[in-house]
């Protein structure tokens, strides 16, 4: 297993490299570039331009990877697999649309939020209706604490709530150069590892190697996404990874560690909701800005060390998260 993880990951990096050597020049001709908000500080405008819609050159990249190693007979198209895959292309066709409406708007205008938590929810009500298909139980489990609580009917809002709320956090956190694809590079790591923990989930096997697979070619997109970024992710990519960790903790039954593995994006989240809290009641600002990504900006740190604190902290996280979900 540690010989195909590893291979997974070089796999990846590889494949996600040459698309986007391929990739990035095509979305320049087309001219898809971002469209920067006035809001931001002055020190993003020569982000303007820099070509969007980046998520497909790693989606591509895990997809091809994907049906290669299923053809090939190297992993079995189990059942839990099929679960993954779905969550993982319905969230990135979304996040396409949106990400082609703002290119062909020329404005940040793409589907209204309303119509993007509309789809979100049909699709977490999908993977509620396969998940509970394929025989589990509807269990808020905590694994350390060996503790199992049969929440029935509620499950299926849980899952809601699960899916919808890390793909928004990630996209939230996708604001800095490389940001959200390191700490998602940690937490795919993270959740590769548990699932090839987890030997009572059919396909764990699969499963885990598909998680590495990921996370080399997110390490293959890094290459042209840290600063200064070639390309953003944009929502194609960004809702896609989030609702794929949701995907995997659900999964995996680890849905309550997900809040420590993924602590920058519940703090990225938390901060946006604080700030709208405070604002409705006093009608003044809690942070400088939000995310609070841009906070640490208003107080003059450079992107790049916000960029490399906030990794650290999320691998601080998921060293914590794998010492309790795997080892205790």
């Amino acid at each position: 297993m540690i010989i195909q993880s590893i291979m997974a990951i070089i796999i990846g990096f590889i494949c996600s490299v040459i698309i986007g050597l391929v990739l990035i020049p095509l979305l320049q001709k087309l001219k898809a570039g971002q469209n920067i908000s006035i809001y931001l500080m002055k020190r993003h405008k020569s982000k303007q331009g820099t070509p969007t819609m980046g998520g497909l050159i790693f989606v591509l990249a895990v997809l091809i990877i994907t049906f290669f190693l299923i053809f090939f007979h190297k992993i079995h198209f189990s059942y839990t697999l099929i679960i993954i895959l779905f969550t993982f292309i319905c969230y990135t066709l979304i996040g396409f649309i949106d990400d082609y409406l703002i290119i062909k708007k020329h404005d940040n205008k793409g589907l209204s939020s309303t119509s993007k938590l509309f789809f979100q929810t049909v699709i977490a009500i999908i993977f509620f209706y396969l998940f509970m298909k394929g025989g589990n139980e509807p269990l808020l489990w905590i694994h350390t604490l060996h503790f199992k609580l049969n929440i029935g009917f509620f499950y299926g809002l849980f899952i809601l709530f699960v899916l919808v709320a890390t793909s928004n956090a990630v996209n939230l956190t996708d604001g800095l150069d490389g940001l959200a694809t390191g700490l998602s590079i940690i937490c795919f790591i993270t959740f590769g590892i548990i699932s090839a923990c987890s030997g009572w989930l059919d396909g764990y096997e699969d499963i885990a190697v598909l998680a590495f697979v990921i996370a080399g070619a997110l390490l293959g997109f890094l290459v042209f996404n840290y600063h200064p970024a070639k390309i953003f992710m944009g929502d194609t990519g960004s809702l896609a990874l989030g609702a794929t960790l949701g995907a995997y903790a659900i999964m995996t039954r680890h849905e309550v560690l997900l809040i420590l593995i993924g602590i920058v994006f519940v703090i990225e989240t938390m901060s946006c909701i604080i700030q709208i809290v405070y604002y409705k009641f006093t009608h003044k600002r809690f942070f400088p800005m939000t995310p609070i990504h841009h906070t640490f900006e208003k107080l003059g740190m450079k992107e790049t060390n916000i960029v490399k604190m906030f990794w650290a902290i999320g691998l601080i996280a998921a060293l914590i998260s794998l010492f309790y979900g795997v080892i205790l």
